[in-house]
């Protein structure tokens, strides 16, 4: 019987190693190892499935619906500076927030040493308070912030150089798929422009107002003499009233904005010289529609860094013109002088804007005058001098009566000064003053004199005065208008002060060659030093109107020597009752 065959090591290898994969197959099969936890990472929770049986919540559903864009988003990738100019101005757009950043007016230069182009914008005041000319307002901040500082799609008709020449186009548009904001600017060759702005929120219109913020005029301005400083204008019903920085703003707030209702005929900001008005648009007809304008206003403080080291703070008036009511806006607006005959052909009218004071009535023909004379004259100081002569001649017939009131009065003089030697003992209360007036009429009933016939061509100066100081002060015409060496600007105060001096001269001279019978000697003295008082006073006042009154006085000096010579000065009255009654 044969014994069975011994398995080779090789053989028995094999066989253990496929009984361990088996063995370890079926491990894996009843014991399965614990899943891992998961990562701190990942613990928010995956958003739900919903079932057919279970609908989405409301707000989930708005939440999805919210990050939708309702229009497409656009905007500019990079800031563009745009230039438009005409032969009246030169302004620079920039389209990150579609705002004006520089609006000159060639024609006219500030107050700077040496001069430059004037800028209506003050760059320092708008870039430290972020706020520019053209920017939008809206009810909500944020969306208002979103507007000022995107950057805005530029839309332009083809150019061949650097800038645009006026008459010229432009549009602004930007979005980010919510807030939507269209500016549509025309540019003319004038100082008027036509501006179009629409802002939509998720395609609803939104009631919007379109502002001149950080500051505004001549910011060189300091000291000049009657200046006014920026201020906030609005017209109703034909009469224009203002309201300056002080005014604007809550007490303790005074950045906050307030909103004033319309309908007003127009509303704007101005300097003494310049404003930028914005008007309703025509009508199909020319005519203007009834206007919804409203007028928003604020004064926020910007701080001004003085060359001492001190910091001072300054309200920065600014304004917006829109409407409460949700939907597009258009305007004409005027940005430029305030010139009389410029701002009468506006419409509505705007020389208003003008204010001569409560003497318009004197004030106005004058600088009619003067503009008459330029046209044959062409230099101002010259016009104030012939002006200065018409004026007397045509006041000479009251010179001539003054002159004869003055020499009844030296005539009647040794009476009257006798009757006041009568009564100079008693004191100012006693009742015998009674009796002296009345006998001092008495002589000025019998030989015709007036007491105040001499003081009348002082009476009617003065208006004129005042009145010429309103047209050099006001007018933009007589603005930096020179005449002769030294005198380069008519409307500011002679720096040399020769002409206050010369002024003082004269004036004295006129006095002492004017005949003032019956004046004690105190009065006298009084009367010579009066002259010198008004040299010293006229040194801060505009040059011109020291011309003015030189050219008055040298013209009363001609007119004085004259006089004298041809009505010599009358001989005392013989026959007059002294203090004891008896006639001498």
């Amino acid at each position: 019987m044969n014994e069975p065959k011994e398995m080779s090591a090789e053989l028995r290898a094999l066989l253990a190693g496929v009984l361990c994969l088996l063995v370890l197959f079926g491990w894996s099969l009843i014991y399965k190892p614990p899943k891992p936890a998961p990562s701190p990472v990942a613990t928010q929770p995956a958003p739900e499935v919903a079932s057919p049986q279970a609908p989405p919540s409301s707000a989930a559903v708005a939440a999805v619906e919210a990050a939708k864009p309702v229009v497409p988003a656009r905007a500019a990738k990079a800031e563009q500076t745009i230039v438009i100019e005409s032969d009246l101005y030169r302004v620079e757009l920039s389209n990150l927030g579609g705002v004006v950043r520089s609006w000159q007016l060639k024609k006219y230069e500030d107050e700077n040493v040496p001069p430059r182009t004037l800028d209506l914008v003050n760059p320092d005041a708008a870039e430290q308070l972020k706020s520019w000319p053209f920017s939008l307002a809206l009810d909500n901040s944020q969306l208002e912030a979103q507007a000022n500082t995107a950057l805005y799609e530029v839309t332009t008709p083809p150019s061949t150089g650097a800038s645009l020449r006026a008459p010229a186009e432009i549009t602004f548009s930007w979005s980010d798929g919510h807030l939507e904001v269209t500016k549509h600017l025309k540019f003319g060759a004038g100082y008027i422009m036509d501006a179009e702005i629409s802002a939509r929120l998720d395609g609803k219109p939104l009631a919007s107002s379109l502002s001149w913020r950080g500051g505004f005029g001549d910011a060189t301005v300091v000291s000049r003499r009657g200046s006014i400083p920026p201020q906030v204008f609005f017209s109703r019903e034909g009469k224009i009233d203002t309201l300056v920085a002080k005014k604007l703003g809550q007490p303790n707030q005074p950045t906050e904005r307030i909103t004033q209702l319309g309908p007003y005929d127009f509303v704007g900001i101005e300097d003494m010289y310049f404003t930028a008005a914005f008007l309703p648009q025509l009508g199909p007809s020319g005519q203007l529609p009834l206007a919804s304008l409203t007028l928003t206003d604020w004064a926020p403080e910007r701080e001004i860094h003085q060359p001492d080291g001190k910091v001072t703070k300054d309200s920065v008036p600014e304004m917006g013109a829109g409407s409460l009511v949700p939907g597009p806006l258009a305007f004409r607006i005027y940005v430029g002088p305030k010139s009389i005959d410029g701002l009468k052909a506006v419409t509505p009218p705007l020389n208003g804007l003008v204010q001569f004071g409560w003497l318009t009535v004197i004030a106005e023909p004058l600088f009619y005058g003067l503009r008459w004379l330029h046209g044959y004259f062409p230099n101002y100081g010259w016009d104030i001098v012939l002006l200065t002569i018409a004026i007397n001649m045509v006041m000479f017939p009251l010179k001539l009566k003054q002159m004869r009131a003055a020499q009844k009065m030296q005539r009647a003089a040794p009476e009257v000064k006798a009757i006041q030697e009568k009564y100079k003992k008693y004191s100012m209360r006693d009742p015998r003053k009674a009796e002296m007036n009345k006998e001092i009429m008495a002589i000025y009933s019998r030989e015709g004199i007036n007491p105040l016939g001499s003081c009348w061509p002082m009476l009617v100066q003065l208006p004129i005065w005042y009145a010429f100081y309103r047209t050099l002060e006001y007018t933009i015409e007589l603005r930096h208008a020179p005449w002769i060496f030294w005198v380069h600007d008519l409307s500011a105060p002679d720096p040399t002060y020769v002409l206050p001096i010369l002024l003082g001269l004269t004036m004295f001279a006129v006095t002492k060659m004017t005949p003032t019978p019956g004046v004690d000697p105190a009065q006298a003295r009084m009367m010579s030093i009066m002259p010198l008082m008004f040299g010293f006073f006229f040194i801060f006042y505009p040059s011109g109107l020291s011309l003015y009154i030189l050219a008055s006085n040298v013209v009363g000096i001609a007119q004085q020597l004259y006089l004298n010579r041809t009505m010599p000065p009358p001989a005392p009255v013989k026959n007059w009752h002294g203090p004891g009654g008896k006639k001498k």
